[in-house]
Protein backbone atom coordinates (compact mmCIF):
# COMPACT_ATOMS: atom_id res chain seq x y z
CA UNK A 1 0.00 0.00 0.00
CA UNK A 2 1.36 3.34 -0.91
CA UNK A 3 1.90 6.57 1.72
CA UNK A 4 -0.85 8.41 -0.25
CA UNK A 5 -3.49 5.65 -0.08
CA UNK A 6 -2.84 4.70 3.52
CA UNK A 7 -3.25 9.13 4.47
CA UNK A 8 -6.22 8.81 2.05
CA UNK A 9 -8.10 6.06 4.35
CA UNK A 10 -6.69 7.60 7.34
CA UNK A 11 -8.21 10.62 6.33
CA UNK A 12 -11.37 8.98 5.42
CA UNK A 13 -11.51 7.19 9.06
CA UNK A 14 -11.20 11.26 11.00
CA UNK A 15 -14.60 12.20 8.27
CA UNK A 16 -16.28 8.97 9.75
CA UNK A 17 -15.46 9.60 13.25
CA UNK A 18 -16.33 12.78 12.98
CA UNK A 19 -20.03 11.49 11.35
CA UNK A 20 -20.46 9.05 14.35
CA UNK A 21 -19.50 11.88 17.42
CA UNK A 22 -22.21 14.07 15.77
CA UNK A 23 -25.20 11.52 15.41
CA UNK A 24 -24.07 9.85 18.81
CA UNK A 25 -24.39 13.48 20.29
CA UNK A 26 -27.93 13.66 18.18
CA UNK A 27 -29.11 10.32 19.27
CA UNK A 28 -28.04 11.57 22.96
CA UNK A 29 -30.14 14.82 22.77
CA UNK A 30 -33.27 12.89 21.88
CA UNK A 31 -33.02 10.78 24.61
CA UNK A 32 -32.67 13.34 26.82
CA UNK A 33 -36.09 14.95 24.94
CA UNK A 34 -37.98 12.04 25.83
CA UNK A 35 -37.26 11.53 29.68
CA UNK A 36 -38.23 15.57 29.48
CA UNK A 37 -41.73 14.80 27.88
CA UNK A 38 -41.87 11.72 30.29
CA UNK A 39 -41.53 13.92 33.74
CA UNK A 40 -44.04 16.28 32.95
CA UNK A 41 -46.96 16.40 35.10
CA UNK A 42 -44.56 14.83 38.16
CA UNK A 43 -41.39 14.11 39.65
CA UNK A 44 -38.72 12.84 37.42
CA UNK A 45 -37.37 11.08 40.15
CA UNK A 46 -40.65 8.73 39.42
CA UNK A 47 -40.06 8.22 35.80
CA UNK A 48 -37.97 5.17 35.05
CA UNK A 49 -36.99 5.42 31.28
CA UNK A 50 -35.30 2.13 30.79
CA UNK A 51 -37.26 0.11 29.23
CA UNK A 52 -36.38 -3.38 28.09
CA UNK A 53 -38.88 -4.06 26.17
CA UNK A 54 -38.23 -1.17 24.06
CA UNK A 55 -34.57 -1.58 24.00
CA UNK A 56 -35.35 -5.44 22.61
CA UNK A 57 -36.99 -3.99 19.22
CA UNK A 58 -33.62 -1.57 19.12
CA UNK A 59 -31.38 -4.50 18.79
CA UNK A 60 -33.82 -6.70 16.68
CA UNK A 61 -34.14 -3.56 13.95
CA UNK A 62 -30.27 -3.29 13.96
CA UNK A 63 -29.48 -6.80 13.47
CA UNK A 64 -31.66 -7.09 10.43
CA UNK A 65 -30.46 -3.63 9.41
CA UNK A 66 -26.72 -4.75 9.66
CA UNK A 67 -24.56 -5.55 6.70
CA UNK A 68 -21.15 -6.15 8.02
CA UNK A 69 -18.66 -6.71 8.20
CA UNK A 70 -19.54 -6.11 12.27
CA UNK A 71 -21.20 -9.39 13.00
CA UNK A 72 -24.46 -9.30 14.89
CA UNK A 73 -22.89 -9.47 18.20
CA UNK A 74 -20.59 -6.89 17.96
CA UNK A 75 -23.21 -4.67 16.50
CA UNK A 76 -25.52 -5.37 19.66
CA UNK A 77 -22.63 -4.74 22.28
CA UNK A 78 -21.76 -1.39 20.82
CA UNK A 79 -25.74 0.03 20.85
CA UNK A 80 -26.05 -1.75 24.24
CA UNK A 81 -23.06 0.70 25.60
CA UNK A 82 -24.30 3.56 23.18
CA UNK A 83 -27.74 2.90 25.24
CA UNK A 84 -26.75 2.73 28.78
CA UNK A 85 -24.64 5.82 27.91
CA UNK A 86 -27.59 7.98 26.84
CA UNK A 87 -29.92 6.64 29.55
CA UNK A 88 -27.19 7.72 32.02
CA UNK A 89 -27.22 11.71 30.82
CA UNK A 90 -31.11 11.94 32.31
CA UNK A 91 -30.93 9.22 34.86
CA UNK A 92 -28.15 7.40 36.55
CA UNK A 93 -29.17 3.44 36.95
CA UNK A 94 -28.66 1.19 40.42
CA UNK A 95 -28.59 -2.34 39.62
CA UNK A 96 -27.92 -4.69 42.71
CA UNK A 97 -26.75 -8.38 41.66
CA UNK A 98 -25.09 -11.20 43.76
CA UNK A 99 -21.78 -10.43 44.35
CA UNK A 100 -19.24 -9.90 45.10
CA UNK A 101 -17.43 -7.99 42.03
CA UNK A 102 -15.87 -9.74 39.20
CA UNK A 103 -18.65 -12.91 39.42
CA UNK A 104 -20.66 -13.90 36.21
CA UNK A 105 -23.65 -12.30 38.60
CA UNK A 106 -21.56 -8.66 37.53
CA UNK A 107 -20.98 -10.14 34.28
CA UNK A 108 -24.57 -10.45 32.95
CA UNK A 109 -25.20 -6.94 35.01
CA UNK A 110 -22.66 -5.47 32.52
CA UNK A 111 -24.09 -7.68 29.20
CA UNK A 112 -27.12 -6.30 29.99
CA UNK A 113 -27.26 -2.84 31.01
CA UNK A 114 -23.78 -2.21 29.71
CA UNK A 115 -21.28 0.39 31.91
CA UNK A 116 -22.81 3.64 32.35
CA UNK A 117 -24.55 2.34 35.49
CA UNK A 118 -24.15 1.73 38.82
CA UNK A 119 -23.50 -1.72 39.84
CA UNK A 120 -24.60 -2.63 43.63
CA UNK A 121 -23.41 -5.77 44.66
CA UNK A 122 -25.50 -7.84 47.12
CA UNK A 123 -24.49 -10.63 49.54
CA UNK A 124 -27.42 -12.84 48.76
CA UNK A 125 -29.86 -13.57 46.46
CA UNK A 126 -32.85 -12.36 48.90
CA UNK A 127 -30.56 -9.14 49.29
CA UNK A 128 -31.47 -8.21 45.82
CA UNK A 129 -34.80 -8.71 45.86
CA UNK A 130 -34.80 -6.71 49.08
CA UNK A 131 -32.68 -3.74 47.23
CA UNK A 132 -35.01 -3.33 44.34
CA UNK A 133 -38.48 -3.56 46.64
CA UNK A 134 -36.79 -1.24 49.21
CA UNK A 135 -36.16 1.60 45.98
CA UNK A 136 -31.99 0.94 47.00
CA UNK A 137 -31.78 -0.06 43.06
CA UNK A 138 -34.06 0.57 40.01
CA UNK A 139 -33.76 -2.77 38.86
CA UNK A 140 -31.88 -6.30 40.68
CA UNK A 141 -30.28 -9.01 38.60
CA UNK A 142 -30.36 -13.00 40.00
CA UNK A 143 -29.55 -16.41 38.34
CA UNK A 144 -32.31 -18.58 38.22
CA UNK A 145 -30.98 -21.77 35.75
CA UNK A 146 -27.64 -23.36 34.95
CA UNK A 147 -27.91 -25.79 31.77
CA UNK A 148 -24.96 -28.20 33.62
CA UNK A 149 -26.34 -27.60 37.28
CA UNK A 150 -30.45 -27.11 37.05
CA UNK A 151 -32.22 -24.79 38.67
CA UNK A 152 -31.78 -21.80 41.32
CA UNK A 153 -33.93 -22.50 44.37
CA UNK A 154 -33.36 -19.39 46.60
CA UNK A 155 -34.06 -17.15 43.33
CA UNK A 156 -37.19 -19.14 42.89
CA UNK A 157 -38.23 -19.53 46.57
CA UNK A 158 -37.86 -15.35 46.84
CA UNK A 159 -40.56 -15.01 44.27
CA UNK A 160 -43.25 -16.99 46.18
CA UNK A 161 -42.48 -13.54 48.90
CA UNK A 162 -41.87 -11.02 46.39
CA UNK A 163 -44.39 -8.86 44.50
CA UNK A 164 -41.34 -7.87 42.11
CA UNK A 165 -42.06 -8.17 38.42
CA UNK A 166 -39.45 -9.82 35.96
CA UNK A 167 -38.77 -7.43 33.38
CA UNK A 168 -36.22 -9.36 31.18
CA UNK A 169 -34.28 -12.37 31.60
CA UNK A 170 -30.20 -12.55 30.15
CA UNK A 171 -29.18 -15.62 28.62
CA UNK A 172 -25.10 -15.73 29.48
CA UNK A 173 -23.10 -18.18 28.21
CA UNK A 174 -20.36 -19.45 31.14
CA UNK A 175 -16.65 -19.36 30.03
CA UNK A 176 -14.65 -20.49 32.89
CA UNK A 177 -10.83 -19.37 32.71
CA UNK A 178 -7.88 -20.76 34.26
CA UNK A 179 -5.58 -18.13 36.01
CA UNK A 180 -2.84 -17.31 38.34
CA UNK A 181 -0.88 -14.44 39.44
CA UNK A 182 2.00 -13.09 37.69
CA UNK A 183 5.47 -15.10 37.66
CA UNK A 184 3.24 -18.11 38.76
CA UNK A 185 5.13 -21.34 37.42
CA UNK A 186 2.08 -23.30 36.00
CA UNK A 187 4.25 -27.09 37.08
CA UNK A 188 4.18 -25.65 40.31
CA UNK A 189 0.43 -25.28 41.17
CA UNK A 190 -1.09 -27.15 44.39
CA UNK A 191 -4.69 -25.64 44.75
CA UNK A 192 -7.29 -24.65 42.63
CA UNK A 193 -9.95 -22.60 44.30
CA UNK A 194 -13.53 -21.64 42.65
CA UNK A 195 -17.17 -21.76 43.56
CA UNK A 196 -18.34 -25.69 44.18
CA UNK A 197 -20.30 -25.34 40.53
CA UNK A 198 -17.50 -24.05 38.32
CA UNK A 199 -14.97 -26.71 40.05
CA UNK A 200 -18.30 -28.97 38.82
CA UNK A 201 -18.20 -27.88 35.88
CA UNK A 202 -14.86 -27.88 34.76
CA UNK A 203 -14.03 -31.44 36.72
CA UNK A 204 -12.67 -33.68 33.74
CA UNK A 205 -10.25 -30.59 32.43
CA UNK A 206 -8.25 -30.31 36.15
CA UNK A 207 -8.38 -34.03 36.09
CA UNK A 208 -6.63 -33.97 32.81
CA UNK A 209 -4.33 -31.13 33.35
CA UNK A 210 -4.19 -31.20 36.80
CA UNK A 211 -4.48 -34.39 38.82
CA UNK A 212 -2.45 -33.43 41.91
CA UNK A 213 -4.29 -30.62 42.58
CA UNK A 214 -6.25 -30.08 45.10
CA UNK A 215 -9.87 -28.47 44.74
CA UNK A 216 -10.79 -26.12 47.16
CA UNK A 217 -14.79 -24.34 47.04
CA UNK A 218 -15.40 -21.38 48.17
CA UNK A 219 -18.36 -18.75 48.39
CA UNK A 220 -17.86 -17.22 45.11
CA UNK A 221 -15.30 -17.01 41.99
CA UNK A 222 -14.27 -13.49 42.61
CA UNK A 223 -13.03 -14.70 45.89
CA UNK A 224 -11.51 -17.36 44.48
CA UNK A 225 -9.71 -14.85 42.15
CA UNK A 226 -8.59 -13.11 45.41
CA UNK A 227 -7.08 -16.16 47.28
CA UNK A 228 -5.32 -16.52 44.08
CA UNK A 229 -3.67 -13.70 43.92
CA UNK A 230 -2.44 -13.50 47.23
CA UNK A 231 -0.84 -17.32 47.72
CA UNK A 232 1.81 -19.10 46.09
CA UNK A 233 1.47 -22.22 44.04
CA UNK A 234 -2.35 -21.11 43.89
CA UNK A 235 -4.69 -20.81 40.93
CA UNK A 236 -8.19 -19.71 39.95
CA UNK A 237 -11.22 -20.95 37.81
CA UNK A 238 -13.45 -17.62 37.56
CA UNK A 239 -14.75 -15.61 34.85
CA UNK A 240 -12.07 -12.85 32.87
CA UNK A 241 -14.16 -9.91 34.70
CA UNK A 242 -12.74 -11.30 37.90
CA UNK A 243 -8.88 -11.95 36.48
CA UNK A 244 -8.91 -8.05 35.01
CA UNK A 245 -10.04 -7.25 38.91
CA UNK A 246 -7.64 -9.12 41.01
CA UNK A 247 -4.96 -8.50 38.04
CA UNK A 248 -3.99 -12.65 37.66
CA UNK A 249 -2.84 -13.78 34.05
CA UNK A 250 -5.18 -16.14 32.35
CA UNK A 251 -3.17 -19.09 31.19
CA UNK A 252 -6.25 -21.15 29.67
CA UNK A 253 -9.60 -20.10 28.72
CA UNK A 254 -13.04 -21.85 27.70
CA UNK A 255 -12.04 -24.91 30.01
CA UNK A 256 -15.86 -25.82 30.80
CA UNK A 257 -16.58 -29.52 29.79
CA UNK A 258 -19.51 -28.93 28.64
CA UNK A 259 -18.97 -26.01 25.66
CA UNK A 260 -23.05 -24.95 25.67
CA UNK A 261 -22.43 -24.19 29.76
CA UNK A 262 -24.94 -21.06 29.86
CA UNK A 263 -26.92 -19.49 32.88
CA UNK A 264 -30.14 -17.60 32.31
CA UNK A 265 -30.38 -14.99 34.56
CA UNK A 266 -33.58 -12.40 35.41
CA UNK A 267 -34.00 -8.66 35.94
CA UNK A 268 -36.34 -7.46 38.73
CA UNK A 269 -38.15 -4.85 38.87
CA UNK A 270 -41.61 -2.87 39.62
CA UNK A 271 -42.86 -1.59 36.95
CA UNK A 272 -45.27 -3.31 34.02
CA UNK A 273 -43.45 -4.16 30.74
CA UNK A 274 -45.09 -3.65 27.53
CA UNK A 275 -44.82 -6.02 24.83
CA UNK A 276 -41.64 -6.21 22.82
CA UNK A 277 -42.72 -8.77 19.87
CA UNK A 278 -40.21 -11.26 21.44
CA UNK A 279 -42.06 -12.25 24.99
CA UNK A 280 -42.75 -14.62 28.17
CA UNK A 281 -44.39 -14.41 30.84
CA UNK A 282 -43.91 -16.85 34.27
CA UNK A 283 -46.16 -17.87 36.37
CA UNK A 284 -46.38 -18.87 39.92
CA UNK A 285 -49.37 -21.22 40.36
CA UNK A 286 -50.74 -22.65 44.02
CA UNK A 287 -52.30 -26.19 43.56
CA UNK A 288 -54.82 -28.24 46.00
CA UNK A 289 -53.18 -31.00 47.39
CA UNK A 290 -54.59 -33.81 45.70
CA UNK A 291 -53.73 -36.09 42.89
CA UNK A 292 -53.74 -34.78 39.21
CA UNK A 293 -53.79 -31.10 40.38
CA UNK A 294 -51.00 -30.22 38.08
CA UNK A 295 -52.67 -31.78 35.23
CA UNK A 296 -55.76 -29.91 35.71
CA UNK A 297 -53.74 -26.86 35.72
CA UNK A 298 -51.94 -27.58 32.53
CA UNK A 299 -55.30 -28.63 30.13
CA UNK A 300 -56.16 -24.74 29.31
CA UNK A 301 -52.44 -24.34 28.27
CA UNK A 302 -53.21 -27.11 25.68
CA UNK A 303 -56.62 -26.34 24.88
CA UNK A 304 -55.67 -22.89 24.00
CA UNK A 305 -52.27 -23.60 22.29
CA UNK A 306 -49.73 -21.74 24.41
CA UNK A 307 -46.65 -23.42 24.36
CA UNK A 308 -44.89 -23.80 27.54
CA UNK A 309 -40.74 -23.87 27.90
CA UNK A 310 -40.22 -24.76 31.63
CA UNK A 311 -42.35 -26.36 34.25
CA UNK A 312 -41.00 -26.55 37.89
CA UNK A 313 -42.03 -27.65 41.79
CA UNK A 314 -40.75 -26.32 44.92
CA UNK A 315 -42.55 -27.02 48.43
CA UNK A 316 -45.05 -24.74 49.20
CA UNK A 317 -45.35 -22.81 52.78
CA UNK A 318 -48.70 -23.54 53.71
CA UNK A 319 -48.43 -27.21 55.06
CA UNK A 320 -46.85 -30.58 54.77
CA UNK A 321 -46.68 -31.93 51.04
CA UNK A 322 -47.78 -28.74 49.51
CA UNK A 323 -46.17 -27.12 46.52
CA UNK A 324 -45.59 -23.95 44.37
CA UNK A 325 -45.22 -24.51 40.54
CA UNK A 326 -43.05 -22.31 38.01
CA UNK A 327 -44.36 -21.88 34.72
CA UNK A 328 -42.84 -20.08 32.08
CA UNK A 329 -44.92 -19.81 28.84
CA UNK A 330 -44.57 -17.84 25.39
CA UNK A 331 -46.02 -15.01 25.06
CA UNK A 332 -46.56 -11.33 27.07
CA UNK A 333 -48.99 -11.75 29.65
Amino acid sequence: MSKDELTRLRSLIDQVDAQLLEMLNKRAQVVIDVGELKSKGGSPGEVNLYRPEREAQVLQQVQKRNTGPLSNDQVVLIFKEIISLSLSLEQEQTIAYLGPPGTYSHSAVLSQFGRSVKSRSQRSIADVFLAVESGKAHFGVVPIENSTEGTVNQSLDCFVESKLKICSEIDLPIHHAFMVASNTDPDAISKIYSHEQSLAQCRDWINHHYPRASMHAVDSNSEAAFLASDQKGAAAIAGELAADRYHLDVLHTKIEDQKSNTTRFLVLGNQAIEPSGRDKTSLLVYTANKAGALADVLVPFKTHGISLSNVVSRPGKFGNWSYVFFIDVEGHE
